[in-house]
């Protein structure tokens, strides 16, 4: 009789699993330099599965003021005291860059929604533990050297950040630009939190390149092109999809009127036909973002929606390896989030590798130029 009770306990253990928990760290800069980033990554998280299979997600959030310092303490506490299975975050590279060494030794996976290619590339011991869900800049920089070729550029200058994105824009626009014959004429740098840029741009305009990059992200790209328009300037200017958000729109007004840009095609939706795989997945998450908020998200924020998906992916995977809270299911989840293929998020189409932790390919990107102050698809 002992046996079949427990026979039966152990049949109904099975059949009918109790509902195990997991623990999401999601940090963004809702304040600071980067919320124009951070806010809509912050609102996103509202739209992150509760529950994906058998297991209940708790979210836990945290601002890190645009500031990589706090990103870390965050970090550290999230991993310490709220034990965390999966990382959200931080908005920007630099706190990105910050926090690395810290999930690595927690061996806990991160799911960084940031531009530079510095926390996924050369992939070591450490980022092994982070997955990218931003398009590698390589990816930008041949969509962006390809347009300057067919429109007859010869010479560009480049402007960024001061930062590990800022680094990592002009690394891969070299890289891409010298075996196409393009001459970079004149390189300048300046701080997220620079208030004037004239000095640059008078030694850009003085150097009279056909066009101009800059390479920066959030509202830290307004800045360099409005100076360089209002310094005179009169060649071509190129963005990243580091400007990729409805605030670069509203602050440059007319002065950013004919950018071009590589980014994602959610931004030109409307010119897009479903053959573009990654339409209807962007047109779902700007449907529910928008009912919540009453305004259209940016491209940032599918960042946080995609990591959403990766996990909705992955946690059953790794759930039916180990449990939720420890050790071997965080590395099972790694190996999870390796294994994703052909997963269709709200940008492109993610194949995770050991080598490739973005996994975008360039159905990610298309060339967009600013007219009549939208986006509107090149041709």
């Amino acid at each position: 009789m002992l046996r079949l009770i427990a026979a039966a306990a152990l049949l109904t253990a099975t059949v009918f699993p109790a509902s195990a928990q997991m623990k999401v760290g999601v940090i963004a800069s809702s304040t600071g330099p980067v919320s124009v980033v951070g806010v809509q990554q912050k609102n996103t998280a509202a739209l992150l599965p509760k529950k994906i299979g058998d297991v209940a997600v708790d979210y836990i959030y945290m601002d890190d003021n645009s500031d990589p310092t706090q990103a870390t303490k965050n970090v550290q506490k999230m991993l310490i005291e709220d034990k965390i299975d999966a990382l959200i975050g931080p908005s920007g590279s630099p706190n990105a860059v910050a926090v690395l060494p810290f999930i690595a030794d927690a061996k806990t996976p991160m799911l960084a929604p940031v531009g530079t290619t510095a926390v996924v590339l050369p992939m070591d011991d450490k980022k092994r533990w982070v997955f990218k869900t931003t398009q590698n800049d390589n990816l930008v920089m041949d969509a962006i050297v390809a347009h300057m070729k067919k429109t007859g550029i010869k010479t560009v200058a480049f402007i960024g950040t001061s930062d590990p994105l800022g680094d990592n824009f002009a690394a891969a626009f070299k890289a891409a630009a010298e075996p196409a014959g393009l001459k970079i004429i004149a390189e300048e740098r300046f701080a997220r939190t620079d208030t004037s840029v004239t000095g640059q741009a008078l030694k850009i305009r003085a150097a009279s390149p056909d066009a101009v990059l800059i390479g920066a992200a959030g509202a830290a790209t307004v800045l360099p092109e409005v100076t360089l328009v209002d310094q005179g300037f009169a060649g071509k200017i190129y963005q990243t999809h580091g400007a990729a958000t409805p605030e670069f729109l509203k602050i440059g007004g007319k002065k950013v009127e004919g950018t071009f840009l590589a980014a994602s095609p959610m931004l030109v939706l409307s010119e897009i036909g479903d053959d573009v795989a990654s339409r209807k997945v962007a047109l779902d998450y700007i449907a529910a973002y928008k009912k919540i908020y009453d305004v259209e998200p940016g491209t940032f924020g599918a960042n946080i929606y995609d990591a959403g998906l990766l996990l909705e992916r992955a946690v059953p995977v790794a759930a039916t390896k180990a449990k939720p809270g420890t050790p071997e299911f965080r590395a099972a989840l790694r190996d999870a989030l390796e294994d994703v293929k052909d997963l269709t998020g709200a940008q492109g189409v993610y194949n995770m590798t050991a080598k490739d932790h973005s996994g975008f390919d360039q159905r990610s990107i298309v060339m967009i130029a600013v007219k009549n102050g939208s986006w509107s698809l090149v041709k």
